[in-house]
């Protein structure tokens, strides 16, 4: 497939094909459409979150960190990019600057920290 599938059709059609390919566990297919989704409207937060999940679910957890902390920096309320955050970070081996983002993530949501 070339540079152009990704970019075909509307954002709204675009973003129902990136939701295909991440349901379908191609993280790498859904990045692609993803990035070019969050150029286009970097405001909107599903589109960057689904962005942020993919990186995440490839094991690319710097840009999921980036892309999380954008989130954040917008919306700091944003109790699922929040939990996220504490988690990759967790996966980068920060448990330090994990813990304070996973609490405040649980307290968001009633739910104690495991």
């Amino acid at each position: 497939m070339s540079d152009t599938y990704y970019e075909f059709g509307t954002a709204g059609e675009r973003w129902e094909r990136a939701q295909l390919f991440f349901d379908a566990k191609e993280y790498g297919t859904a990045v692609r459409i993803l990035r070019g989704l969050v150029a286009e409207h970097p405001e909107q937060t599903a589109q960057r979150l689904l962005l942020a999940r993919a990186y995440y679910h490839s094991a690319q957890l710097s840009r999921a960190e980036t892309e999380l902390r954008a989130v954040l920096e917008r919306d700091p309320v944003e109790h699922y990019a929040r939990l996220m955050l504490g988690r990759t970070l967790e996966r980068q081996g920060r448990p330090e600057e994990a813990a304070p983002h996973l609490r405040m993530a649980a307290a968001m949501t009633g739910d104690t920290p495991s």
